[in-house]
């Protein structure tokens, strides 16, 4: 018989094995249930293990495997997650143990009884998931109890201080490190790729880093990533935005608040997004990042994240009393969030978009371009050389001279210009208007769905470009929108989506809501 398919005869110790399996950012170990070390001490599915070798350990969920093909009963098994954590070779003998609860668990029972923590509660918590000593359910419970009970605005605070602490911060040795950040909820609203070269053609520094898409149909990086490389190592942008003062770039490589990237993993697919916690995330990465300066965009509409102006005069003043606290100029504008911003929505119906904008298309989306020059002129007003209320003109004539086109090439080459082409899907489907009328509403929430079902942002060419905006007249028949996708099961979700609620409202010019704007 193999070695490997020998029983473990009561070593202490097993055979280390790379198992190719993704568990996104989770630690989980395999153990043959016929294993003798795992009958021996008592193992169970789901619990944590202790494995370590040569001074080299981590913590890692245990799962229990019946098939020889996959665990031989002298080995343990590590995702690819927690195979590069622990950082040995495959075949490498390791001990395993039982690992023994989070200490800062205490502190999350506290939380669910409704009690406020300290700092320091904080702070344990948080070391405790950056050294993954907290499993996936753990992490549920605290955003649970976080976001049931509520945090108050001293919680926040220690929350975003310990998330912070726990990564590595960035520093530019410049007085004016500018950044700005919506909190999101508006397909299209891609006025990030917009602003950082028209802000960096003003000669402001803003290394953006920027997220994936989890639950929207793209993220900033996903759309950059259809024009240039945005996986950057550190060095190269430090490099990048030393030069030309800026970048657009994946965040996942530079370990910024790593706490944040593991809570997002559990966050997202549950669909919590407390208000206390999408504070911390977001401060807590932006002077991660080395901001100085930050605008922050909270869009108001029926179907955004922020419904009522109440809410987001809220949300405004708990922004600013965290950043005051921690030391970054930060302000707040309050944007329509009706509909969704520009034409596209998907990767590179986007791209396609911030191009148009960039090179002053006439069939540029005018919204797009709009709220991109207000929010560029409340950014480069962080200068203290351009008076208030000028810096909309400024960013203007940087877009229209083609100096921000300029810049926006200039950093996709420094980036490295994407050698893929991508292109939209080839599967189409037009969404008819069912009676006469105005456009009286376009759900967010329905239209991000419909071009997730389509493939996006998987598929950078799947998504939804809108033909009609609120406010504009229809004819029965008319189209409202067409459907982008690149595989037929994908395109038959998304038709059968569109089929069931398309997403938009008709009616009478007067049924049109308030738009909240601070522009």
């Amino acid at each position: 018989m193999k070695k490997e398919q020998q029983k473990c005869s009561g070593r202490k110790t097993l055979s280390l094995k790379r198992l190719a399996i993704d568990t996104y950012r989770e630690n989980v170990a395999y153990l043959h249930r016929d294993c003798d070390l795992y009958r021996a001490e008592g193992f169970q599915a789901l619990s944590k293990v202790k494995i370590r070798a040569d001074g080299k350990q981590i913590l890692a969920v245990l799962n229990v495997v019946d098939d020889e093909n996959i665990v031989g009963r002298s080995t343990i098994a590590l995702s690819e997650e927690a195979f590069a954590t622990l950082g040995l070779d495959e075949g490498q003998a390791v001990s395993i143990e039982h690992a023994e609860p989070p200490g800062s668990m205490n502190a999350v029972r506290r939380k669910i009884a409704g009690e406020r923590l300290s700092q320091q509660d904080f702070t344990n918590i948080i070391n405790d998931i950056t050294d993954r000593y907290y499993s996936k359910t753990e992490i549920s419970a605290f955003l649970v109890a976080s976001g049931q009970t509520d945090l108050d605005r001293d919680e926040v605070l220690y929350l975003t201080r310990a998330m912070l602490q726990t990564g590595r911060q960035l520093h530019w040795n410049e007085k004016l490190v500018a950044d700005k950040h919506c909190i999101g909820g508006i397909p299209g609203n891609r006025t990030s790729m917009l602003v950082v070269p028209i802000v960096a053609a003003h000669g402001i520094l803003m290394p953006k880093t920027s997220s994936r898409a989890i639950t929207s149909p793209a993220g900033t990086a996903d759309t950059m990533e259809v024009l240039a490389n945005v996986k950057l190592e550190l060095d190269a942008l430090n490099e990048i935005v030393s030069k030309h003062r800026g970048c657009l770039a994946w965040g996942g490589t530079a370990e910024l608040s790593p706490a944040d990237d593991i809570i997002i993993t559990v966050e997202r697919p549950l669909g919590i997004d407390s208000v206390g916690q999408m504070v911390a995330s977001i401060l807590s990465k932006k002077l991660s990042a080395g901001s100085t300066h930050l605008l922050i965009d909270i869009p108001v509409g029926p179907s955004a994240k922020v419904r009522h102006m109440r809410e987001a005069q809220r949300l405004r003043k708990l922004f600013e009393f965290v950043g005051d606290e921690l030391g970054i100029h930060l302000e707040v504008v309050i944007t329509d969030g009706r509909q969704p911003i520009g034409a596209g929505i998907g990767p590179v119906l986007e791209a396609r978009d911030v191009m148009k904008v960039l090179q002053n298309s006439p069939d540029a989306p005018e919204d797009l371009r709009q709220k991109s020059l207000q929010l560029a002129g409340r950014v480069i007003e962080f200068d203290p050389d351009v008076r208030g209320g000028k810096g909309y003109a400024i960013a203007r004539d940087i877009l229209d001279s083609g100096r921000a086109l300029t810049m926006m090439n200039t950093i996709i080459d420094a980036q490295g210009v994407q050698t893929k082409k991508f292109e939209t899907g080839k599967l189409t489907f037009d969404v008819l208007a069912p009676s006469n009328g105005v456009i009286t509403g376009i759900d967010n929430l329905q239209m991000a769905h419909i071009a997730r079902f389509a493939g996006a942002p998987i598929d950078k060419g799947a998504g939804v470009d809108l033909y009609k905006k609120i406010g504009e007249t229809v004819a029965k028949g008319d189209p409202l929108y067409r459907i982008y996708a690149e595989f037929p099961a994908d395109f038959e979700f998304a038709k059968s989506l569109s089929n069931n609620d398309n997403g938009f409202t008709i009616g009478s010019e007067s049924d049109i809501p308030k738009a909240f704007v601070e522009f």
